[in-house]
């Protein structure tokens, strides 16, 4: 079946069409409106100039995506939108667009939760497909969360964040650093910088980091964003202001502050604790497989340390491709088709909600 999906729930308009045929998709096109220089100038994502960017593009980037895959309306089997979570107004644009499309050309829809759309991008491009139960991290701007994925259907969510997500902390710490937002690739290579500089070391700096911190970066401490005890649950905010409040002494004795070994040792503690609730979360379950998702799991450090607490249970790791780790259409065609397949449409009274939907 072909299905067409939309993406509106931050700053990326995105309309895809998909190919599903069981487990196995195929991308025909996938466009993408990104607002990244608009919201640059501003260091994050301002909703109101969002929405309007969302109007002002969603009706041509459909027209491309139908051309670029080779279609027209009447081919299409499925309409399929992300309605939540996100920002209320960005989201309302995508939905109402869907839905009157789907209406007007008497065509299935379906309400899609993004989260549920990042943990579908694994299906788009492995030559092998993750098979529930698994455990699935989802690390975005706004959410770093732990679910069980029982079924296509069924999440648990077993262990979130209890303030800022680890994407909006790595933009807010980045932009004193003065990376430009967002901040996620230029803080991941200042970050393989200061690795380097640290351990002498080109790869698998990670080992043996907390020796390090103790003999050369101890003017650098930074708290764990990781909950104490046996809770799956993080704790960005004390870190970041923990990491603010560092530059700002620096700042106040006049020295020039150490960038990348910084970025090294911010990285450390953001990664090192999701890898360790990762590996307290697989062990209370009997997950097959680990699924890493979400705009955040671009970072390689990120990536690496997770591939390691999957290589320490045993089981397959499955990432998309970090063209496909950001907000986009495609991957809601996927979590669309799971929704089709269980026959959960929706009607011309399907509206968008801003919390989480699992």
């Amino acid at each position: 079946m072909l299905i067409l999906a939309f993406e509106s729930s931050c700053d990326e308009t995105s309309a895809a069409v998909v190919f599903a045929n069981g487990n196995r998709f195929e991308i025909k096109s996938n466009i993408i409106a990104s607002q990244v220089d608009t919201h640059r100038l501003y260091g994050g994502v301002v909703p109101e100039i969002a929405s309007r960017a969302h109007t002002e593009a969603i009706s041509r980037i459909t027209y491309e995506a139908l051309d670029t895959a080779g279609v027209s309306l009447s081919d299409i089997d499925l309409v399929a939108v992300t309605a939540n979570p996100g920002l209320i107004g960005a989201l309302l644009v995508g939905v109402n667009f869907a839905k009157s499309l789907a209406y007007a050309n008497n065509i299935p829809l379906v309400a899609v939760d993004h989260i549920k759309g990042h943990v579908g991008a694994v299906y788009l491009d492995a030559q092998t497909i993750p098979e529930p139960p698994f455990v699935s991290l989802v690390v975005s701007g706004g959410h770093t969360a732990i679910y069980h994925v029982k079924n296509h259907y069924d999440y648990e969510l077993i262990g979130t964040t209890r303030d800022d997500a680890a994407g909006e902390a790595f933009d807010k710490v980045g932009r004193i650093l003065g990376i430009p937002y967002p901040a996620g690739s230029g803080f991941d290579s200042m970050a393989r910088r200061g690795f380097e500089k640290l351990t002498g070391k080109t790869e698998d700096f990670y080992k043996g980091f907390d020796k390090i911190k103790k003999s050369k970066l101890s003017e650098l401490k930074l708290p764990s964003p990781a909950i104490a005890g046996d809770s799956l649950d993080f704790s960005f905010s004390g870190l970041k202001t923990a990491a603010i409040n560092l530059l700002h002494k620096y700042e106040q004795r006049g020295e020039p502050f150490p960038n990348e070994e910084f970025a090294a040792a911010y990285t450390y503690e953001a990664v090192s604790a999701i890898a360790g609730k990762l590996d307290l979360a697989l062990a209370g379950t009997e997950a097959k497989c680990l699924v890493l998702s979400g705009g955040v799991a671009a970072n390689s450090h990120l990536r690496s340390m997770v591939k390691d607490v999957a290589d320490k249970h045993k089981i397959d790791l499955f990432v998309p491709s970090p063209s496909l780790c950001g907000d986009n259409a495609a991957m809601i065609a996927v979590a669309g088709y799971y929704a089709y397949e269980r026959g959960a449409f929706a009607d011309i009274s399907l509206n968008a909600s801003a919390s989480d939907g699992i």
